[in-house]
């Protein structure tokens, strides 16, 4: 990455490798979530991998959603029981520049 972190990135990095879960607001929907992956995207956008198992969702929840950081607000990390959906490998096209993922980076390492 060429810009420094922001703050919100830096915020869902932790979150990450402590485990912990994350609550924000999101294209005007209140989001509960789980953050696996962050990194970048396909044209350099910070973004995220999150399972997203409460809040206020378009669709039905709990799911997978992909989130530009530069569209989250009241970004929060909060205690409570990890969250994950079935696996994202096949499927994760979010995190094209992958900086840090939980199952590769934090799990391993225990």
């Amino acid at each position: 990455m060429s810009a420094m972190p922001s703050r919100t990135y830096m915020l869902f990095r932790k979150a990450i490798l402590a485990e912990q879960q994350m609550t924000c607001i999101y294209e005007g929907r209140y989001r509960e979530l789980c953050p696996h992956i962050i990194g970048t995207n396909k044209i350099g956008e910070e973004a995220v991998l999150a399972w997203q198992f409460a809040g206020e969702s378009s669709g039905p929840l709990p799911q997978w959603r992909c989130l530009k950081l530069a569209n989250i607000t009241n970004a929060r990390t909060r205690d409570g029981p990890w969250h994950e959906g079935g696996s994202h490998r096949t499927t994760q096209t979010c995190v094209s520049n992958i900086d840090l993922d939980i199952n590769v980076h934090v799990r391993k390492l225990r």
